[in-house]
């Protein structure tokens, strides 16, 4: 049985970044370039004015009266030089023509018919962007490796930028095994349950940036659990979740090892999720998860999730951890590390927590109540206000509320 960190490092050696593809700038939104974004242009291409206001020479002020003499609006260029002792009205962004070197804003000026007097001292240099001083011709704006959000869009966009390159998404198959099984939309019947984990793990991959491939239902066969193992290994990753215990049934690992896969580790440390497996099958990475929906859902976000980020070339790729204040006692009576469903929350510039009730592993409500997972070592005893450590799920309590 190795440890949580320990599986985590032996399946990130096999994970390795998949093939690039060129898309729309808009499509790699969240997404990695490989590639470096270097600027073909100075932005701004030339200096202009950051205000509407009057452009003149600072040197030639006199008396701080200055004749207005033309305007200027933005997109288009003014090639004849501002004599001295002239301004002209010019617009936000607009190009600042030879001879001035200050722009000052409209409302601190007194305007009499052709002529303006400044209200106060204008410091040379004011309200003008100069030339590059966002990027420079030929810097790299946009190292590889980055993740593109939104400002990096309008970047690229900014540098004339319709299409990049980005590691394409992973496409991860889940199968679930299982006689019990039933897919939703059915009515449940003595001895059936509903597959849920399907749909929780789907939608973990879609959090993550990848495509969900659903495989459906294996029957408690080996030979069912083979086929469907095999359709699997079309995707970059197969997870599958149920019939990885030591059952009479449980044929996942004997079906893995049939089709000439290699088991690098079955069992972790850990609660929930102690019957775990990885294994490369056809140089695909397999992971067998848990048959119970918390105890599945939380090896995805351990195990799974860090693999699917990094094959689409992200470098963070674990959910953050923070210390929070226990709101009340926490207790580990056995001797594994106990991953404990917490609600997590900010006041008074600190993070608190309190668990989430009853934590068997089959109770999906105890994920859904909560926002994190607080770890706590064998045989630990916590009292209230103690701090412990607390892997956030989700950083949507940290947002400020609408108000009413």
């Amino acid at each position: 049985m190795v440890s949580i960190e320990e599986a985590q490092r032996t399946i990130l050696e096999y994970i390795t970044p998949l093939e690039t593809e060129k898309v729309s700038v808009f499509q790699g939104l969240n997404r990695v370039t490989p590639e470096d974004h270097i600027a073909p242009w100075d932005i701004p291409a030339a200096d202009n004015s950051a205000m509407d206001g009057f452009a003149f020479s600072h040197a030639a002020l006199n008396d701080n009266r200055l004749k207005v003499t033309g305007f200027l609006p933005a997109g288009e260029v003014r090639t004849a030089p501002v004599p001295p002792g002239e301004a002209i009205r010019i617009m936000t962004g607009a190009p600042v023509p030879a001879g001035c070197d200050t722009v000052v804003p409209i409302e601190d000026v007194e305007e009499d018919g052709e002529w303006i007097r400044l209200a106060s001292t204008v410091k040379a240099g004011s309200h003008v962007r100069k030339r590059g001083e966002d990027i420079r011709h030929g810097n790299v704006v946009i190292p590889a490796g980055a993740t593109i959000r939104p400002q990096e869009i309008g970047m690229l966009s900014a540098m004339g930028t319709t299409s990049l390159a980005v590691y394409r998404r992973a496409r991860v198959a889940i199968l679930a095994t299982g006689d019990e099984l039933l897919e939703p939309g059915s009515t449940p019947a003595p001895g059936k349950i509903i597959n849920s984990n399907s749909y929780s793990l789907a939608a973990q991959v879609l959090d993550a940036g990848g495509d969900p491939v659903l495989l459906g239902i294996a029957p408690d066969t080996l030979d069912a659990t083979c086929d469907k193992i095999r359709a699997g290994l079309n995707a970059d990753i197969l997870v599958i979740t149920g019939g990885v215990s030591v059952g009479d049934r449980d044929f996942v690992k004997v079906a893995i090892e049939e089709l000439g896969g290699s088991v690098t580790f079955w069992k972790v440390n850990m609660k929930p999720g102690k019957p775990l497996a990885f294994a490369m099958l056809q140089g695909k990475p397999v992971f067998a998860l848990p048959g119970n929906p918390v105890a599945a859902m939380v090896s995805f976000e351990l195990f799974v999730r860090p693999s699917i980020l990094k094959s689409m070339g992200h470098r963070r790729i674990f959910r953050p951890v923070v210390k929070a204040v226990l709101q009340e006692p926490a207790t580990n009576k056995g001797m594994r590390p106990h991953l404990v469903r917490g609600i997590v929350s900010v006041h008074d510039g600190r993070y608190h927590v309190s668990t989430t009730g009853n934590q068997s592993s089959g109770r999906l409500s105890s994920l859904i109540q909560g926002n994190g997972l607080i770890r706590l070592a064998p045989e630990a005893l916590h009292a209230e206000g103690d701090k412990v450590e607390v892997l956030l799920l989700d950083r949507g309590f940290e947002m400020g509320e609408a108000v009413q």
